[in-house]
């Protein structure tokens, strides 16, 4: 009987774990020790969700200041950082190591997207530099593209 006990304990134990839906948002996972993980956030908060309080969340008090002043996120998408896209795939550029560099609290980071506006398909990238301020990584500055207009 203890037997059918402590296996039936068992058996309902590993069904709770294992059903256990885990409903924590997107940002909550990220590693704050790498920088391309906030800048992963920040952009798809900017482009996926279209939230430009959250994304300024990601972002020096200097960029939020700048960011605000849009209204919004998709007026800033289009006006600062001049990319456009109704839905986008947003990743990192690691195909050559000097790419992305860290130093001590600055990083420079090349991100990845791949989307579509308009029906159209539209792959570009942009390199962003991090500040780490207080253990936490911050989107400082969006480098402009040299070769866009």
């Amino acid at each position: 009987m203890k037997t059918i006990l402590t296996s039936f304990v068992l058996i309902f134990s590993i069904l709770i774990v294992g059903c256990n839906d885990n409903t924590k948002p997107k940002e909550q996972y990220i590693d704050n020790d790498r920088p391309g993980d906030t800048a992963t956030v920040y952009f798809d908060a900017l482009y996926n969700q279209h939230n430009l309080q959250k994304a300024s969340n990601f972002a020096t008090p200097k960029l939020a200041r700048i960011m605000k002043s849009y209204g919004t996120a998709k007026q800033f998408a289009r006006s600062l950082i001049n990319l456009q896209f109704d839905e986008v795939v947003i990743e990192i550029d690691m195909s050559n190591s000097s790419l992305r560099e860290q130093y001590g609290n600055h990083a420079k980071i090349n991100i990845v997207f791949t989307g579509y506006f308009n029906g159209k398909k539209i792959d570009d990238f942009r390199s962003i530099e991090m500040l780490k301020i207080k253990g936490k990584w911050y989107v400082d500055k969006i480098i402009a593209d040299p070769y866009g207009r």
